[in-house]
């Protein structure tokens, strides 16, 4: 597979595998810190991947000090200095980067290594799954800079992973969770010993990449849109359109055919 990835400044992309790619944060002399340059180039990313036929992503920071520290404060001036209508834009920006990975068509693995705060933790809960290493450290802190927890997608993701008294504690106070509490409060999924994390995102996307391309897309929009429905009537029509809709594959009668026939599928995604 051939991915016309474009050429970034503040990104890494390599497909490690078929079907499996790796997008790193590579600003590691700085702790993977965000700039308004890779607010622009997580868009160009996504872009670059929603259509690329990978089965999933690898969601990393570079070297092995940080998974990404937020905003880098050398540049804080940038946004102090903007007017109210540049700084919407500015906002607007960002949120549709971290949006951009987040609404990929295939499931988002997130290594977390060491903190991810600010919007690196706004990025780490736009994955849908999240691995870390005991190093982790995650903090909303955001009210530490004069802002609210209302910040790319924060608000939003945080509260439905860990209910809203959870997500107001965080948020209020911008404390750091630690790996064993982001655990227990289902923050992450996992913890694996930092010299296995990259090797155990890489096995769970192996895992993902063996079923029906179709049925873990369609998987993933029903478990997105459906946190965002207010209605169950409303989710059992997703599902009903979503599963009427994998009946007019190829990979669903190749599936049952394997089933019968005791062996692998093969999947081909049309």
């Amino acid at each position: 597979m051939t991915i016309d990835f474009p050429e970034l400044r503040t990104l890494t992309f390599e497909e490690s595998e078929p079907g499996v790619g790796i997008l790193r944060m590579n600003r590691p002399d700085r702790m993977n810190s965000q700039t308004v340059t890779m607010f622009h180039e997580y868009l160009s990313a996504g872009r670059a991947l929603r259509d690329s036929g990978l089965r999933a992503l690898i969601l990393t920071g570079a070297g092995d000090r940080a998974f990404c520290a937020g905003f880098d404060l050398n540049e804080i001036h940038v946004i102090t200095e903007m007017g109210v209508r540049e700084f919407l834009k500015f906002q607007e920006t960002a949120t549709g980067g971290i949006q951009s990975i987040r609404h990929l068509p295939f499931p988002v693995i997130a290594a977390i290594h060491g903190p991810a705060t600010g919007g690196g933790l706004a990025l780490a809960l736009a994955a849908d799954i999240r691995l870390a290493a005991p190093t982790l450290k995650m903090s909303a802190a955001f009210v530490k800079v004069g802002l609210s927890i209302g910040e790319l997608g924060t608000s939003f993701n945080l509260t439905r992973l860990v209910g809203p008294a959870r997500a107001a504690e965080i948020g209020y106070t911008a404390r750091i969770v630690e790996a064993d509490e982001a655990l227990r409060i289902g923050l992450v999924n996992r913890v694996i010993a930092s010299e296995r994390l990259l090797d155990e995102a890489l096995a769970l996307a192996r895992l993902i990449a063996q079923n029906s391309p179709g049925g873990v897309r369609m998987s993933k929009r029903a478990i997105q849109r459906n946190i965002e429905i207010g209605s169950y009537e409303a989710a059992l029509e997703l599902e009903n359109r979503g599963q009427a809709l994998l009946t007019r594959t190829e990979d669903m009668p190749e599936a049952l055919a394997a089933f019968q026939e005791k062996r692998a599928p093969q999947f081909t995604g049309r």
